[in-house]
C-alpha cells in the first residue's frame, strides 16, 4: 500500500514537474522570439520579396484592419479572419517597428464604420443578408491605399498583395509605363473617306492609365526615355535593327521589358482593305534580341492544341487556345489566380536561355499540340485537325527571363539602313532642321554591353488577346459604358505591369499555400473518368452523324412516290443505332458508378485514417504502456 502510495505520489510530482518546465520553456522561448514554422508550404513564413519591401520602409506605415466581430459571421469567414490578422502580425514583426496594426471591429453606427467609410473599405453581404466588414487601408502620412475586400479565393495572393499595397503607398509618384505599338491600342480617329469608324482606347489601355503614367512611345525610337520604369511591346511588326538596339540598352540599363510578339495577329488593322478584309495575320518578332537570349521563336507558326481548344463540333479552333488549370504557372502572382485566359493564334518559344539567365513558364499547351502553319490558323472543325499530330510537347507560350543580360549588339549601335534616293536624304533633311530628332541624344549615350544587376524580361507569343474582342464584354446600360471581363487576360497583363512597375522586390514573391487542403487525388481520378466519359459521348455523337448521313443517303435513293414510310434498309440501320445508343448509355451508366464508387471509397477512407488514427496510435500506446506496466508489477 505504501508502495503504491509513493509510486502515485512521485507520478504526481513528475506531471507537475513537466507542467513547470513546459511553462518555463515556452516563456523563454517567446522572449527570445524563436519561432520554427513546421507547416506544410510555409504558411507563416513571410517570402525574400515581402522582407525586402519592408525593410526600405523609411516612415511609420499604419494599417487598419476592419474585421467586424459577430455571432452571425460564418465560421469559414472567421477562421480567414484570423489568418488574415496572423498574416499582418508576420508583417509587422518583419516592419522593424515601422509597420503599425489597428485592428477596428465596425459595428453598426460606430465610430469604426464612419472610418472604414472614409477609409474606402466596403461593406460585404452575407446570403442572409447581414452586413460584415473584411478589408483594411494602408495610409502613410495623407496618402491611403485600400483593399476594401478581403476575399478567402484570393488567399494564395494576400500576401501579394498586401506588399504590393504597402509598396504603393510608399511610392511618391506614379511609376511611367511606355507602350510601343503599331496596333491602335489607343483608338483611333474617324476616318470616313476609308470606311473607318472612331475607335476607343482599348480596355487594356484605360486600365493601365489608372494606376500608372501611360506613355506612347515610337516605333522607329532611337532610344526609351530614362523615365520609362517598364516598357510594353505590343507587335513590334517590322521592327528596325536601330529600335531594337534601343529595346537592348533599356534592359541593360535595368529598364523592365514585356514583349508580345505574334505570328499571326488577327486583330492587325492594316490601311489596305484587302488585309483588313482577310483579318490581320500579320507576324512580328524580335529576332535579335531573341538570338542573344538564346530563345526560339517562329514567325510563321501557331500552335494547336486538341486540348484546349475553344468551341465545339465544326465550330471547334484548336488555334483558340483556352487556358487554365495545369496550362498556368500556379505559383507566380501573375497567373495563379487569373482563372481561364483566351490566346488567339498563339506561337511558342523553344530553346535553352543563355548562360546566366533563368527560364520560367507562365503559360504553356498541353502535351496534346503541335506547331502549324499561321495560313491554316482560322481553320475549324475536321479541317482544322486534318493530318494533325501531336509531338507530346508542352510548347510555352509565356515565359520570363531572369538573370544579367548580355546585349544583342556587342558591337554598338547598328549603322543606319542606306536611303533610297536623294529625295528621301532632303526629306530627311528637311525634316531635322524643323525640329529636333531623337537620335543626337541616343547617339551620344554610352554602349552597355550587360546590365550590372538582375533583370527580368517577359517574353508573351500572342497580342490578339489583350484586344476588346478577346479580352471583355462592353455593354451599354442606361447610356453608360459598362465593362466586363470575358475572361483573365486584361488580369494577366496588369499582374505582369504590377510587379515590374512596383518595387523591384515584388518580382520575386510568389504565391502561398492555403489553409485548405483539398482531396487532389480524388479530383484527378475524377477528371480521368470524365474524359472517358466525355470520349464515349464523342463517339456516341460521331456515330449518330455517321447513320444520319446514311440514312439521308437511303432516303435520297429511295424511288419517287415512297412517301415516308422507311424501307427496310432504313429501318435496319436504325434498330442498329438504337441497340448501339443502347449499349454505349449502359456503359455510361457503369463509368459513373465506377467513378463515385472508387472516389467515395477513398473519401472514406482518407476521413478514416486522419479522424481515427491518432486516436487509436493513443490508445494503442496506453494499452502498451499499461502491459508493460503490469509485467513490471508481477515480476516485483
Amino acid at each position: 500500500m505504501q508502495k503504491r502510495y509513493q509510486s502515485y505520489l512521485y507520478s504526481s510530482a513528475g506531471v507537475i514537474a513537466v507542467f513547470f518546465i513546459l511553462v518555463l520553456a515556452n516563456f523563454v522561448l517567446g522572449a527570445l522570439s524563436t519561432r520554427i514554422d513546421l507547416t506544410q508550404g510555409k504558411l507563416y513564413t513571410l517570402s525574400e520579396g515581402t522582407r525586402g519591401v519592408l525593410a526600405k520602409l523609411e516612415s511609420p506605415v499604419k494599417i487598419r484592419l476592419y474585421f467586424t466581430q459577430g455571432a452571425e459571421i460564418p465560421l469559414g469567414l472567421k477562421a480567414f479572419g484570423r489568418r488574415v490578422e496572423d498574416l499582418l502580425a508576420e508583417f509587422r514583426r518583419a516592419g522593424n517597428g515601422k509597420l503599425l496594426i489597428e485592428k477596428l471591429d465596425p459595428q453598426p453606427d460606430s465610430d469604426a464604420e464612419d472610418s472604414a467609410a472614409l477609409d474606402g473599405v466596403d461593406a460585404q453581404v452575407l446570403p442572409t443578408g447581414d452586413r460584415f466588414y473584411l478589408g483594411l487601408a494602408i495610409g502613410i502620412l495623407d496618402k491611403r491605399v485600400a483593399m476594401p475586400a478581403l476575399s478567402p479565393e484570393r488567399e494564395a495572393l494576400l500576401e501579394y498583395d498586401l506588399a504590393r499595397a504597402i509598396a504603393r503607398a510608399t511610392a511618391k509618384d506614379k511609376a511611367v509605363v511606355g507602350v510601343m505599338t503599331p496596333l491602335p491600342a489607343f483608338g483611333m480617329r474617324a476616318a470616313p473617306m476609308m470606311g473607318m469608324a472612331q475607335q476607343d482606347p482599348w480596355v487594356f489601355i484605360s486600365e493601365l492609365r489608372r494606376d500608372f503614367t501611360v506613355k506612347r512611345v515610337a516605333n522607329d525610337v532611337a532610344r526609351i526615355d530614362d523615365d520609362i520604369k517598364v516598357l510594353l511591346v505590343m507587335h513590334p511588326r517590322g521592327i528596325s535593327d536601330q529600335t531594337q538596339y534601343a529595346l537592348d540598352q533599356f534592359v541593360m540599363r535595368g529598364g523592365k521589358l514585356i514583349a508580345f510578339v505574334d505570328p499571326y495577329a488577327y486583330f492587325d488593322q492594316l490601311p489596305s482593305p484587302m488585309m483588313q478584309e482577310a483579318g490581320g495575320g500579320t507576324s512580328s518578332t524580335l529576332e535579335k534580341l531573341f538570338k542573344a537570349w538564346s530563345i526560339g521563336f517562329d514567325a510563321t507558326k501557331v500552335v494547336l492544341d486538341r486540348q484546349y481548344a475553344s468551341g465545339a463540333g465544326q465550330r471547334m479552333m484548336p488555334t483558340v487556345l483556352t487556358l487554365g488549370g495545369a496550362a498556368l504557372d500556379a505559383e507566380d502572382v501573375a497567373t495563379s489566380r487569373i482563372g481561364v485566359t483566351l490566346i488567339p493564334f498563339a506561337g511558342a518559344f523553344t530553346g535553352k536561355p543563355a548562360e546566366g539567365l533563368s527560364q520560367s513558364v507562365l503559360m504553356k499547351s498541353s502535351a496534346f499540340a503541335a506547331l502549324v502553319d499561321s495560313s491554316a490558323a482560322t481553320a475549324q472543325g475536321d479541317a482544322a485537325l486534318k493530318d494533325f499530330s501531336p509531338t507530346g510537347t508542352e510548347y510555352p507560350l509565356a515565359i520570363r527571363l531572369a538573370g544579367k543580360f548580355k546585349t544583342a549588339f556587342p558591337e554598338g549601335r547598328p549603322p543606319a539602313p542606306p536611303k533610297k534616293d536623294e529625295k528621301a536624304d532632303k526629306k530627311a533633311a528637311k525634316a531635322s532642321s524643323a525640329k529636333p530628332a531623337e537620335t543626337p541624344d541616343a547617339k551620344g549615350a554610352p554602349h552597355l554591353a550587360a546590365s550590372k544587376e538582375d533583370n527580368a524580361v517577359v517574353l508573351i507569343a500572342d497580342s490578339d488577346f489583350l484586344h476588346d474582342e478577346a479580352a471583355v464584354s462592353i455593354q451599354d446600360l442606361f447610356g453608360q459604358r459598362i465593362v466586363i471581363p470575358s475572361n483573365g487576360n486584361i488580369a494577366f497583363a496588369q499582374a505582369l505591369v504590377d510587379q515590374f512597375a512596383g518595387d523591384p522586390a515584388l518580382i520575386r514573391l510568389r504565391t502561398r499555400a492555403t489553409a485548405a487542403r483539398p482531396f487532389t487525388v480524388i479530383r484527378e481520378m475524377e477528371a480521368r473518368a470524365q474524359q472517358a466519359y466525355l470520349g464515349k459521348i464523342n463517339a456516341l455523337e460521331g456515330h449518330l452523324s455517321q447513320t444520319q448521313e446514311k440514312l439521308q443517303a437511303l432516303q435520297k435513293a429511295k424511288s419517287p412516290g415512297a412517301g415516308t414510310i422507311l424501307s427496310a434498309a432504313q429501318q435496319a440501320e436504325l434498330d442498329n443505332f438504337r441497340r448501339t445508343a443502347a449499349e454505349t448509355r449502359r456503359e455510361l451508366k457503369e463509368v459513373r458508378k465506377a467513378l463515385r464508387a472508387e472516389s467515395e471509397a477513398l473519401q472514406f477512407w482518407t476521413k478514416v485514417v486522419n479522424i481515427a488514427a491518432i486516436p487509436l496510435l493513443v490508445a494503442l500506446a496506453g494499452l502498451a504502456l499499461a502491459l508493460y506496466r503490469r509485467r513490471r508489477v508481477v515480476a516485483l
